[in-house]
């Protein structure tokens, strides 16, 4: 029998339980083990549920418990989540998360304290809720080298992104709606300002390239200031906006990551990741592209690789499983602004055609798009291959013209 405690009973912790209490059969199956809750920690009380008897308010009896050999993490943020989670590691417990929070911000402590202990820290659910994405990018993708990956890692910005191109609702009503149905929070600014991508492709570059990446090391833009006339640029151009989380292995070794809004062509597979769906691109030097697509959050399919993980842990009682990577280095990243990318270029001007004869003369070639719908005094170009701080300066240069907004081009 493996007793396990959960900490949090949101949205999450509330499923890990339900997930356990009614696949209780299969899981013993599996785990070759009956799993047992047999503590919850929340401050709140559930008289109505038929588990109430098993609620408490104290850590301490959790941590002091030697029959609780694993603790499922579902509190959210960093503290008391990283406080919790340190003294089980230090005190002979497993632990489990779906916290992208805390992995992105102490990560690499907590593997190393796991490590030292002979103990699992495992958090399949941080990145994709229900997709698997650890797991096959560090056991079954570890014979390639990986050289990028590329994702639609936030639901709520994808649907709000799918509502602007497929509805054409601006990105305000937009967001107004993914409220009402539940995907966005009352203060949206981690999904839309792309704070949540930022920590998840922190979590995947430092699976995949061994060292700590910590998010505030890690350029992200929102897609706040995307508009319906940049959703018909993009059409025009062939593909669409998505909110794409990317890292890139140089050859000298260092990381090219960011997070933005990126025009997406319809060539790629990502460019049909929808609604609320996320969709992972892993680029391996054997494999080729492998894409990992499905929901990237909600209360099951991310109790479901919760519950995996404890299942991982179970079978790893006495022999640790290897998932690791050391704290960050000095200069593994490089500056996103001295990359050579592609950029698609919104301006008003009085007089367009005279604009983009001077903006080609000075990028040297530019590409226009026209879009449906274009208006008098509006236009939209493509420059390839420069540097962001090049782009601005030249952009600032063309006093004819007004610059309306500017997006990269995606790579995938």
């Amino acid at each position: 029998m493996a007793k396990i405690a959960v900490l949090g009973h949101g949205v999450v912790g509330s499923g890990v339980v339900e997930v356990i209490l009614s696949h209780a059969e299969s899981l013993q199956e599996r785990a070759k083990e009956e799993i047992v809750v047999k503590h919850i920690l929340d401050l709140r009380e559930f008289p109505e549920l038929s588990y109430h008897n098993l609620f408490t308010k104290d850590f301490d009896v959790i941590l002091h418990d030697d029959e609780v050999k694993i603790v499922v993490e579902v509190l959210g943020g960093v503290h008391p989540a990283y406080d919790f989670a340190k003294a089980c590691l230090e005190n002979g417990k497993s632990v489990v998360t779906s916290n992208k929070e805390l992995v992105a911000a102490k990560g690499a402590e907590l593997l190393a304290i796991a490590q030292k202990n002979n103990l699992n820290f495992l958090f399949e659910a941080s990145v994709g809720g229900g997709i698997p994405i650890i797991r096959p990018i560090s056991q079954c993708l570890a014979a390639n080298d990986v050289t990028e990956i590329a994702g639609i890692l936030n639901g709520t910005t994808n649907f709000i992104l799918t509502k602007m191109i497929t509805d054409k609702m601006g990105f305000d009503e937009a967001l107004q709606l993914a409220q009402e149905l539940g995907y966005a929070e009352r203060d949206p600014a981690a999904d839309v300002e792309g704070y949540d991508a930022q920590r998840k492709i922190c979590i995947l570059s430092s699976l995949a390239f061994g060292h700590h990446v910590y998010p505030e090391t890690v350029h992200a833009e929102g897609i706040t200031k995307i508009t319906l006339e940049d959703v018909g640029y993009a059409k025009a151009w062939g593909g669409v906006i998505k909110l794409i989380g990317k890292v890139k292995k140089l050859p000298d070794g260092r990381l090219h990551i960011l997070v933005g809004p990126m025009f997406v062509s319809n060539d790629s597979q990502l460019a049909h990741v929808d609604d609320v769906f996320n969709g992972i691109m892993v680029r391996g030097d054997a494999t080729g592209d492998v894409v990992f697509y499905g929901k990237g959050a909600g209360k099951l399919p991310t109790a479901s690789a919760v519950v995996a993980d404890v299942i991982d842990c179970i079978k790893h009682f006495k022999a640790r499983k290897y998932l690791y990577w050391e704290d960050s280095k000095e200069g593994m990243l490089v500056d996103y602004k001295t990359q050579l990318e592609s950029f698609f270029v919104h301006i008003n001007a009085e007089d367009v055609d005279a604009a983009l004869k001077n903006a080609e003369n000075s990028f040297g070639s530019i590409t226009r798009i026209i879009r449906k719908s274009e208006q008098i005094g509006e236009a939209g170009f493509i420059v390839n291959e420069i540097t962001e701080p090049v782009l601005e300066e030249k952009l600032a240069a063309l006093t004819d013209i007004i610059v309306k907004g500017k997006i990269r081009l995606s790579s995938f």
